[in-house]
């Protein structure tokens, strides 16, 4: 198949992203989880997964930007590294990466192609994650990659990525997001999450809350790292392009290393990853590989810069906590001149509760509110009553549906000490890159 007829293919499947192709009033994620799909297909694929080992990744924020790190981290050490991520900011391809470098169109049409071959044998047909699931591991398995870094698209225990056998996995956090699939608080979502921990494996565990941490270790894992026992941040000073950061580890003590992403956030994912990856190797990273992936590393749509001068900062922060988040980075790293937000959101989110975490200053901030290119969009007009009602003054407060329009509306006529930050989801956050000329 050439790329267009693949791509065409692939988007016939089932998206449980996006809720394209799902049957009215049925949700596969809500109706009895199964992984009978996801393993059917790699068994005939020849069970790809089986032929390497994999670093597994879940937590309500910081997924992928931990993914990235720790992909830069094992790649500056000299190993052949598969990633999967998700979900996209403007094109496929960008889920599946050799090296940190997404694959093109031609080789992800080649995977696709191999997959639709052998679906017909298949009791129940894939979804679009599973079958992007599948593409990756049999490429992984393909090239002979050392490692395979693996991001879960959502939760753990019942992700199509839970058919790898992780020898080590990795939980960021855990936050109250998409609660309509996993539950209705954070100890019912980390039993969710908790179903990436293979008994006997290492855990490297972000999340602190002494009320959720005996949830993962009752998965019984051989050894637990547990951040703020285990392992920290010792120091995390704001740096011109990023941070300065102090990371303790159980192995070694890692000082004044530049981190080339910016928020405080950043500091914790980044020692996260460092674990992670010492962890899989089985003792500390020289300084100079540190310090190279750590220079290195980019996360594209997490906090980042695209103009300044007027500032044009890029943030696919999705739920309070992460928006809560981008409004320290903001306030830390971007303080000053006067505020514009692009801001859409998907369906399913409290709009009173996004601009709560925004906690925009009626004084000097503008809200520009549009739709996301899903067919899970907020009405953009609920945004904006929101902010109204949480006092921003009715100029201050407009709605552009299409995200290229708002961002042009957005970027008009600023003054250089003036800030545009375009956040609320993903989608947004790739259709404004887009919109910007970015790829």
């Amino acid at each position: 198949m050439q790329p267009p007829e693949a791509l065409a293919w692939l988007d016939g499947h089932i998206n449980l992203e996006t809720g394209v192709g799902v049957p009215s009033g049925v949700d596969r994620r809500r109706s009895a989880p199964t992984l009978a799909r996801i393993e059917a297909l790699t068994a005939l694929l020849g069970s790809p997964q089986l032929e390497f080992p994999t670093i597994h990744l879940t937590g309500t924020n910081g997924k992928t930007s931990t993914a990235r790190i720790l992909t830069a981290l094992l790649v500056a050490e000299g190993l052949s590294v598969g990633t999967y991520s998700s979900p996209h900011l403007q094109s496929v391809v960008e889920r599946i990466a050799l090296d940190g470098d997404p694959i093109d169109e031609v080789r992800l049409a080649g995977l696709l192609a191999r997959i639709a071959t052998i679906e017909q044998f298949l009791d129940d047909r894939p979804s679009y994650f599973e079958v992007l699931t599948a593409a990756a591991l049999d490429l992984f398995a393909e090239v002979a990659v050392d490692v395979a870094v693996v991001e879960v698209g959502l939760g753990g225990a019942w992700d199509a990525t839970r058919v790898v056998q992780a020898p080590v996995a990795v939980v960021t956090n855990v936050g109250l997001d998409h609660m309509e699939y996993l539950g209705p608080d954070r100890a019912s979502i980390a039993r969710e999450k908790s179903g990436i921990v293979d008994e006997g494996a290492t855990l490297v565990l972000g999340e602190r809350d002494p009320e959720i941490v005996p949830i993962f270790t009752g998965r019984r894992p051989a050894r637990t790292l547990l951040a703020g026992r285990d392992y920290s941040v010792l120091a995390d000073r704001l740096a011109v392009g990023g941070r300065a950061v102090d990371i303790a580890t159980p192995w070694a003590t890692h000082r004044e290393v530049f981190l080339a992403l910016h928020g405080p956030h950043q500091a914790e994912n980044a020692a996260t990853a460092l674990v992670a990856a010492e962890a899989f190797l089985g003792g500390p990273l020289a300084p100079e590989v540190v310090e190279a992936a750590f220079a290195a590393v980019r996360s594209p749509g997490r906090l980042e810069v695209i103009g300044r001068q007027p500032l044009v900062l890029l943030d696919g922060a999705h739920n309070p906590d992460g928006l809560r988040a981008l409004r320290a980075a903001l306030d830390e790293g971007f303080a000053g001149g006067a505020r514009t937000y692009v801001l859409g959101v998907l369906d399913g989110r409290d709009p009173d509760e996004v601009i709560a975490a925004l906690a925009p200053d009626p004084a000097t901030t503008t809200i520009v509110c549009c739709r996301p290119p899903s067919p899970r969009a907020l009405d953009p007009e609920r945004l904006a009553a929101a902010a109204r009602a949480a006092g921003l003054p009715g100029d201050s407060v407009r709605v552009v549906p299409e995200v290229s329009d708002a961002v042009r509306v957005a970027t008009s006529g600023l003054d250089e000490d003036e800030q545009v930050v375009v956040t609320g989801s993903l989608y947004v956050v790739g259709a404004a890159r887009s919109a910007l000329g970015r790829t």
